[in-house]
């Protein structure tokens, strides 16, 4: 398909961070082959986003997802870039009504890959975990009680870095992003049956005004509808539980073409305490994944449930 090329070169944001650009350079390369377009017809626009700058502290004691957002959101509404690229398991579950995720590209692997060591239980006992994510921090205090978990944050090269430099003695990353960096040989991948994924994980979503027909008719030609209908669920299944980034929250999605099962655990950030339910449903029934987040809700003692704010 050849579509007339945009009047103009297509803005398009990203944070600076070596995996972002890879996903915006992945964006860029569908939309244009989809259209027809040389690649010129859409330049990236990095930004340094405030969850780029701060290290020092979990994300979650700064302010949350919207630190990954909020430079892309004022350059949407200011018109400076025509939409945006984001890490959709990086997004907030509530986004203002004037944007919409336009496309979904297909999911990438939605594993966790362990680094240091072969397996879960081949981690030494005693031995530093380094995350700052409250999931991966609950499934291996869940799994692996005796272990301590350490602050982590960073892109992957300083993640991987810290590791090197013993700041902790395993540490753990996502399958996806390892692979669009072109680390596959890194790390042991955790079975995702077994390791629950994070809402969204491995997911690419491209965001713009609501307004903007034009972009989205150019954008509904590279959504993958199996991975958006999975990513939907997903949020609204967070949306429901009313997590936020203090919750830790595990789900994976399966197909069978036309029936979405979403499995999904809460746990107390210790990891002591876990709940885990399912439901299967159409793709895009709105009140499923609300059923599942209220079923998993009423089972959780409160040890889970003083972190969501669901009913």
């Amino acid at each position: 398909m050849t579509s007339p090329l945009p009047e103009r070169p297509l803005k398009l944001g990203t944070r600076r961070s070596p995996l972002a650009m890879a996903q915006a350079c992945e964006a860029r390369a569908r939309l244009c082959n989809a259209h027809g377009w040389p690649e010129s017809a859409v330049e990236l626009v990095p930004v340094t986003a405030s969850g780029d700058r701060i290290q020092d502290r979990p994300l979650a004691d700064i302010g949350g997802k919207a630190l990954w957002t909020k430079e892309l959101d004022a350059w949407l509404i200011s018109g400076e870039i025509d939409f945006a690229v984001h890490s959709m398991k990086d997004v907030e579950t509530v986004r203002p009504e004037q944007f919409i995720i336009a496309a979904v590209l297909p999911r990438a692997d939605v594993r966790d890959v362990l680094v240091g060591a072969a397996s879960i239980h081949a981690i030494p006992p005693g031995a530093r975990v380094g995350t700052s994510a409250p999931r991966r921090a609950a499934l291996m205090l869940h799994a692996r009680p005796d272990l301590t978990i350490v602050g982590f944050r960073g892109n992957v090269a300083t993640r991987l870095a810290k590791l090197q430099t013993g700041e902790a003695d395993v540490t753990l990353l996502a399958a996806a992003g390892l692979e669009r960096l072109g680390e596959t040989g890194v790390g042991h991948p955790l079975s995702e049956h077994e390791w629950l994924p994070a809402p969204a994980q491995g997911a690419i979503g491209i965001e713009c005004l609501s307004s903007r027909d034009d972009l989205r008719h150019w954008l509904s030609a590279i959504d993958d509808t199996p991975s958006h209908d999975a990513i939907r669920a997903e949020r609204a299944l967070l949306l429901a539980l009313g997590g936020n980034c203090h919750s830790p929250i595990a789900v994976l999605t399966t197909t069978d073409g036309t029936t979405l099962t979403l499995r999904a655990a809460i746990y107390s950030p210790d990891g002591a305490e876990r709940v885990e339910d399912s439901e299967s449903f159409a793709p895009r029934n709105a009140d499923a994944p609300a059923r599942l987040a209220h079923r998993l809700l009423e089972a959780a003692p409160e040890a889970i449930r003083v972190h969501f704010s669901g009913t």
